[in-house]
């Protein structure tokens, strides 16, 4: 595998899908900025609603009124998150915004969740050199993610879909479905979905 250089920087690789060096300084401080907001939000108590709101604000791209993110969270660069209104996230969300993550308004998100959007080289030589890529998450309206969900770079999940606790999302998944298992799949449809 040969990595072509060009006049683009590394975040706007990152963003783009394209290869790109991690410990590239600018990538490096914008993480360090995460790390810092992130650990500030983690030490948040329950009785700091406001607080935890304005580090929420500052840390990522986008969060819609009246979403709860339970501590600990944990991100990449927090910039690269979108998330909708009234979105509930349990304890120990782990979203690695390399790439966009969209999760949209009205989604219930279980404890140990990891949405990874990270990808690495599966030769040897770039992998040594720390190059990597990301391909982005989208996560519609209303869907139900179970505890221990991971959903993998690439995907898309519908809105109105289930994912049954501990499911692996390779790929996927249409609207108005129960999905479960590794690989997760559509075990039925919801009501006033096609197909029922």
């Amino acid at each position: 595998m040969t990595i072509n250089a060009d006049s683009r920087s590394m975040r706007e690789r990152m963003l783009a899908g394209d290869l790109y060096l991690a410990d590239d300084p600018e990538l490096a401080e914008a993480s360090l900025r995460a790390l810092d907001l992130m650990d500030a939000y983690n030490a948040t108590s329950a009785r700091q609603p406001d607080e935890r709101r304005r580090l929420l604000t500052e840390l990522l791209g986008a969060v819609g009124e009246d979403t709860e993110i339970r501590p600990p969270l944990r991100v990449d660069y927090g910039c690269h998150l979108r998330i909708g209104a009234r979105t509930f996230a349990n304890f120990g969300l782990v979203a690695l915004d390399v790439a966009p993550i969209v999760i949209g308004d009205d989604v219930q998100i279980g404890p140990n969740v990891q949405l990874l959007t990270p990808t690495h080289p599966v030769e040897a030589q770039p992998r040594r050199a720390k190059w990597e890529a990301a391909q982005p998450i989208t996560i519609g309206d209303n869907v139900w993610l179970g505890g221990g969900v991971v959903v993998l770079p690439g995907v898309t999940i519908g809105e109105n879909t289930v994912v049954g606790a501990g499911a692996v999302v390779t790929r996927d998944l249409p609207a108005n479905v129960v999905a479960v298992g590794n690989p997760a799949r559509p075990i039925r449809y919801l009501d006033g979905a096609a197909g029922e």
